[in-house]
C-alpha cells in the first residue's frame, strides 16, 4: 500500500527556488504527521556508493564464525553484533526471541572531552582486517549520511516555520550509529520461532533514520495510524527515511515515531538473504531536548538530556 509511506523527491529542494523548497518541506511535514516514514529520491547519494558498502559487508559476514568472534561486541559497541545479541521488541516491553540478524556496527568517533560520555558514545571504530576496503567505503558513506541528515533537519525546521538551523544547532558533534545488518537465509538459521522477526516491532530512538534496503519477502513493514501492519513500498534508488522518539518528543508529537519491523522470510524463500544499511542520527550528547509548544506541538514532554534518554533506550533492547 504505497500511501502508507509517501514518496518525496528532494531534488527541488536542492536545485529549485524558494517556492520549491517550501513545497518540499510541506510534503515532508505531511508525511511525518501521517506516516512517520517517507521514501526520498533526489537525495544525491549515488547507488554505487551504497552498493560498494553492501558488497564489502557481505564479504565480512561470509567469514567463518570463529573469525567474526574476534570482533564481537554488545549493543552500543563498535564491531560485530552476533546472532542473539538484540531483540528490538524489548523496547516496547515485549519479550520475543532474539532478532534473526547479524550486524556490523560503526558510529561517531570524535570525542568531546567528557570521559564518561566519550567511553559510551565516541568509541573508536573497529575495522575488520580481512576486509580492508570496508573502512574507506563505510567512512565515505557515513560522511554522506551525516550531510544528508543535517539537510533533512534543515528541511524539518523549514517545514515547521522555524529558523533553518533550529535542529542543526544541536548537531555540532553528534552521536550516530551506522548498522550494516545482514539478514541470513532461513537455510542458515532455521525456521523462525513464534514471534520471531529479522527485527522485532519497535520505534527508532533518535532524530532521523536513513535506510538503504534491499527488497525481499522478509521485508520492512510499518504500523499505520489506523492500527495495521503494511508492507513498506520499495522504490529502486530511493532511501527510506523515518524519525525516532527523540524527534517526536522535540516536535511535541506533531510527527509520528512509527513502529516498524522486518519480517522473517517465509518457508517458500529459504535462501533469501538481505543486507540493509541503517543510519541512526541523533544530536550532541549533552543537548537538552524540550518539546516545541503549540501550535507546532500537540503534547508536552519533560525535557531530557539526549545521551541519557538514548542510553536508556539502548539498554532496553540488549539481550542478556
Amino acid at each position: 500500500m504505497t500511501s502508507s509511506v509517501p514518496l518525496v523527491d528532494l531534488a527541488p529542494w536542492f536545485v529549485g527556488d524558494d517556492a520549491d523548497r517550501v513545497e518540499v518541506a510541506a510534503r515532508v511535514d505531511d508525511a511525518l504527521r501521517e506516516s512517520g516514514f517517507l521514501l526520498v529520491t533526489g537525495h544525491g547519494v549515488p547507488v554505487d556508493v551504497r552498493s560498494e558498502v553492501r558488497e564489502l559487508a557481505r564479504r565480512f559476514f561470509a567469514l567463518p564464525e570463529e573469525t567474526k568472534e574476534g570482533y564481537r561486541v554488545t549493543v552500543g559497541g563498535r564491531g560485530w553484533l552476533p546472532p542473539g545479541a538484540e531483540a528490538n521488541a524489548y523496547a516496547e516491553g515485549t519479550e520475543t526471541p532474539p532478532d534473526l540478524k547479524e550486524s556490523y556496527s560503526l558510529g561517531a568517533d570524535q570525542p568531546i572531552g567528557v570521559p564518561a560520555i566519550d567511553r559510551e558514545w565516541f568509541r573508536p571504530n573497529v575495522w575488520p582486517a580481512q576486509v580492508p576496503s570496508l573502512k574507506q567505503a563505510a567512512e565515505s558513506y557515513m560522511d554522506r549520511m551525516r550531510a544528508l541528515s543535517d539537510e533533512l533537519l534543515i528541511i524539518f525546521a523549514t517545514a515547521l516555520g522555524l529558523a533553518p538551523g533550529h535542529f542543526t544547532a544541536h548537531t555540532g558533534n553528534p552521536t550516530y550509529t551506522f548498522n550494516i545488518n545482514w539478514y541470513p537465509p532461513l537455510a542458515n538459521v532455521g525456521p523462525a520461532e513464534d514471534g520471531q522477526f529479522r527485527i522485532g516491532p519497535h520505534t527508532d530512538f533518535g532524530t532521523v533514520t536513513v535506510l538503504d534496503r534491499e527488497t525481499g519477502l522478509g521485508g520492512l513493514q510499518v504500523y499505520t495510524s489506523d492500527g495495521r501492519w503494511v508492507d513498506a513500498p520499495f522504490e529502486p534508488g530511493a532511501l527510506t527515511v523515518n524519525i525516532g522518539d527523540l524527534m517526536a518528543r522535540w516536535t511535541g508529537d506533531r510527527w509520528r515515531s512509527t513502529r516498524h519491523r522486518v519480517l522473517a522470510p517465509p518457508p517458500s524463500a529459504p535462501e533469501e538473504e538481505l543486507i540493509s544499511l541503517i543510519w541512526f542520527y541523533e544530536t550532541d550528547p549533552l543537548a537538552k531536548i524540550a518539546s516545541l509548544p503549540p501550535p507546532i506541538g500537540v503534547r508536552e514532554h519533560p525535557e531530557v538530556i539526549a545521551h541519557e534518554y538514548l542510553m536508556e533506550k539502548l539498554n532496553a533492547i540488549t539481550v542478556g
